[in-house]
């Protein structure tokens, strides 16, 4: 009997085993019945109709259940969470991701974090389910970047948080970035933004969970906006490119693009998810074979490695929790650089329409083979087990 007891659940077994083994021992060693009251039929079928039963209840009540293992999960998996990383025009191949996955309609969006032009894709798609569905949030996204695309303008490239933190050619010296005077209005971005944005909508129970990271100024540190408080400054926020115009202040708080301390924010998001299946969608090469030598070059570069500073550092330390506790978180990634060919040479401020279109197939492209991969071929480099209490 002990042979079809599983090793994990000895000790019950034991205990179990005992209590039955015992109650054997009292039938089998009760007295005899007087042989006055009809012996021989009695008699012989007490060890055989009594005794047999409990060793066949003992065997099911204990090995049955611990042979019984849980089942891989369903793919597509049928509940998902978003990280959008920004990264100017590059989040155009996350606008195809997007449209792809909208299109599979057993795949329900659970919470979306996002930082700088992330924060865009995912505000556009948070309004649009919120409002109408499947087909209201691809509505959205599809007018905002085609609006994008044929304004071709320096203010569509703001809206997507669009210029270089590291590089030193588009500063307007110390008036602008004192507050003192902005040249670039933010009124007509927030125009802009309420015109794609309904924010109200993003306080409907429909909405999914929203994480939409800023960077404060006065200590650094990172700053999520969750639904009840995301405004059309909180989107300027985490668009707002230092060197270009002023920081936005939100209750008395000056904040940066969101992408310095969040590149999009992922601890959080699986602190906060309450399903176990995330997708980060990377946009920001963090690959290139070429050791830059011109400014333009050194500046780009700069600005790739700075962007996935932080989202490195998430990474490992979802990695360190996994290790520590049982697996179940599954983290996969769609990356651009994958996709599109030299990717790490082009710039995030190209608003050439047949860039932006080509992103945009290429990001529909990979959503298609996430989908099609199954379970098994998530991104392995990012593929990291955590605890699903974790997630609660």
């Amino acid at each position: 009997m002990d042979a079809h007891i599983d090793a994990g659940s000895q000790g019950a077994a034991r205990t179990a085993a005992s209590r039955l083994l015992s109650a054997t021992d009292i039938w089998s060693g009760a007295p005899s019945p007087p042989p006055a009251i009809e012996p021989a039929p009695v008699s012989p079928p007490a060890p055989i109709a009594v005794a047999p039963p409990p060793r066949r209840v003992e065997v099911e009540a204990v090995a049955q259940p611990v042979g019984i293992r849980q089942p891989s999960r369903s793919w597509p998996p049928k509940k998902l969470s978003l990280a959008l990383q920004g990264g100017g025009t590059f989040a155009a191949f996350t606008w195809g991701v997007l449209e792809r996955l909208l299109e599979q309609p057993d795949i329900e969006i659970d919470a979306i974090s996002g930082a700088s032009a992330g924060a865009i894709n995912a505000l556009l798609l948070a309004c649009g389910l919120a409002e109408g569905g499947r087909e209201a949030a691809r509505g959205r996204l599809n007018r905002f970047w085609v609006r994008l695309m044929h304004e071709a303008s320096f203010r569509s490239l703001m809206l997507v948080g669009g210029f270089s933190p590291a590089g030193s050619s588009v500063a307007f010296g110390p008036t602008l970035r004192s507050g003192q005077f902005d040249p670039f209005d933010l009124d007509p971005l927030r125009q802009a933004l309420s015109r794609d944005i309904d924010f109200s909508a993003l306080r409907d129970p429909r909405c999914p969970k929203l994480l939409i990271a800023a960077t404060r100024i006065r200590d650094g540190q990172q700053q999520i906006f969750r639904n009840e408080a995301i405004t059309a400054d909180v989107a300027l926020a985490s668009t707002c490119p230092p060197l270009v115009h002023c920081a936005v202040e939100i209750d008395g708080e000056a904040y940066w693009d969101g992408g310095f301390g969040g590149n999009p924010p992922l601890v959080k998001l699986v602190q906060e998810s309450a399903t176990a299946d995330l997708l980060l969608v990377q946009v920001t090469p963090s690959r290139d074979s070429y050791v830059p030598i011109t400014l333009a070059a050194i500046d780009r570069r700069l600005d790739q490695i700075a962007a996935n500073a932080a989202l490195n550092a998430e990474l490992a330390a979802i990695a360190w929790a996994q290790s520590q506790t049982a697996p179940s978180l599954r983290l996969s990634t769609i990356s651009a650089e994958d996709s599109v060919d030299g990717l790490a040479q082009r710039s995030f401020t190209d608003l050439g329409r047949g860039f932006i279109r080509a992103l945009h197939r290429s990001g529909r492209e990979a959503a298609e083979r996430w989908l099609g991969q199954g379970a098994s071929g998530a991104d392995a480099r990012h593929a990291l087990p955590a605890a699903e209490a974790a997630l609660a």
